[in-house]
Order: C-alpha cells, then structure tokens, then sequence
C-alpha cells in the first residue's frame, strides 16, 4: 500500500476532499466572523437544521421518532433568540434562551399526544435531548459576539478548536499508535492528542497577544479549553454514533461526514468559552 493511502486509510477520510470542504468552511466562518457575525448565526441556524435532520435518521435505528417540526424550530429559535437578545439587550440573553427553551418543550410535548403512548416517552426524550445537545449549546456563539471585541474573541475560541482538530488530525494520522478510548473513538489517539494541544496552543497564544491584544496566558487557557472540551464534544458524539451504530452522521460533507461531524468539538467549546471569558472579567 502506497504511504498516501495508509495515512488516507488510518485517517478514515478522503483527505483531498476532507481539506477542500474545511478550508472552504474555515474561510466562510472567518469571513463572517471579520465582518458579518448575524451571517455566521445564520450559518449556524442552518448547520444545526441539518444536523437535526442527522439525528432524526439516526434515532430512527433505535425505533426512536423524532417530534420534527418543534424540535427544528425550537432549536432555530434558540440560537437565533439568544444571539438577537444578547446584541440588543431588549432582555437578557438567558431570559430569551430558557423562554425558547421552555416553549419549545411544551410544544414537544403536546406535539407527540396525538400520537399515542406507544413510544411517547422515548420520542419526547430524543427530541428534548436535541433541543438542548444542538439548540443550547450552539446558541453561545452568538452571545460571545455579543461580549467585548466578541467578534475576536468568538474567533480566537473558533480557531482554536480548529487547530486542536487539524493538530489531533495530522499527528494521529501520521504517528498514532496508542488509542485513546478505543471503546468510544477507536481512531482516536493519544498522539493526536498530544497534536492538538501543540496546536491549538500555538493558536491561542497568537491570537491573544495580536488580535485580541491580551497576556499570552489568557490564549493557553482558550487553547486548554478549546482541546479539553472540544475533545469531550468529539467522544459524546461518536458515543451517540456507536450507540446508534453508524460511522458518521450523514455524507452532507464529503470526506467530513455529516453536518455533526463539524459542529461536536464547536458545541461544548464555545459554552466553556464563554464562561472563561466572563470568569476572567473580559
């Protein structure tokens, strides 16, 4: 086997396709960021749409039927919500968040009666755990635009995850030996790991002292918290996955996956983001 398709199969990706759709995605997110962050909510309202297509398909393995239509509203309306309260201050951004959150629990709820008992519980279950996995948790981008220079400061979490998942990419696929949880991620190494802190540290650091114009440290704690938690992201995923008994989410994004793919690591970073920055009073 040529060394280009060992690492193309250790990887488990069509790497050229993997690097057109990434960098496409990188740039697109980058440039929203710079001058339109509404555009990068959009993007994600749309994403998170798909990715509840993603779970609707995959909870149906398991004889599980999403509640479709207030689950997929009710996590547009979370992120869209938060994001529109935190950047007017009409009202505080939690206040619209667990509203939304509270609405579109209720619906879920009445949603599915018509339905009968048979699988009410289960059905109900899927769709609140939806809502709170994809709705909560992608809803804090928005409010860290809404923070000092959140722009920057949304770019620097962004970049991070983005350096701890291409630094844990190309170490792991080139030098992982030692699976880290082999009963979760088999592909996931220790090597990798090691990858992504390298990375995302040199990242942070960069990004704290010239773009957000802040002490070097406050760029290894964005780094330390984009790999811990963007790790963690990445192994509940392939939990769902495993138990699911799917390799990927959907095929939406060739030599990535499905849409959750891309969004696992994002979803637990930037809620931890978030709070490090607020913790730290900047």
């Amino acid at each position: 086997m040529a060394e280009g398709e060992a690492g193309k199969k250790r990887a488990g990706r069509d790497l050229p396709a993997a690097l057109l759709v990434g960098f496409g995605l990188f740039f697109i997110v980058i440039a929203g960021l710079l001058w339109a962050p509404w555009a990068v909510v959009a993007l994600l309202c749309g994403l998170c749409g798909l990715a509840v297509f993603e779970f609707k398909d995959a909870f149906s393995r398991l004889g599980v039927t999403l509640v479709l239509t207030p689950t997929l509203v009710g996590v547009v309306a979370l992120i869209a919500g938060a994001y529109a309260a935190a950047v007017s201050g009409v009202l505080p951004w939690h206040w619209a968040l667990w509203g939304a959150l509270g609405g579109a629990v209720i619906w879920v709820l009445a949603w599915r009666m018509p339905k009968g008992a048979k699988g009410y519980v289960g059905d109900v279950a899927a769709s609140v755990l939806v809502l709170g996995y994809l709705g909560v948790l992608a809803s804090f981008p928005g409010v860290v635009f809404a923070m000092p220079s959140g722009a920057l400061k949304a770019a620097a979490i962004f970049m991070c995850v983005v350096g701890s998942d291409t630094g844990g990419y190309a170490l792991g696929a080139t030098l992982g030996r030692h699976p880290m949880a082999p009963n979760i991620s088999p592909k996931k190494t220790w090597e990798g790991f090691l990858g992504s802190w390298i990375l995302a540290i040199a990242v942070g650091v960069l990004m704290a002292v010239f773009a957000l114009r802040m002490p070097w440290w406050v760029g290894l704690l964005v780094a330390a918290v984009a790999v811990l938690f963007g790790t963690a992201g990445d192994l509940v995923e392939s939990m769902v996955k495993r138990d699911v008994g799917i390799k990927d989410m959907s095929s939406v994004l060739p030599g990535h996956g499905g849409v959750m793919e891309r969004l696992d690591s994002l979803l637990f970073a930037f809620p931890a983001g978030w709070a490090l920055f607020a913790l730290l009073g900047l």
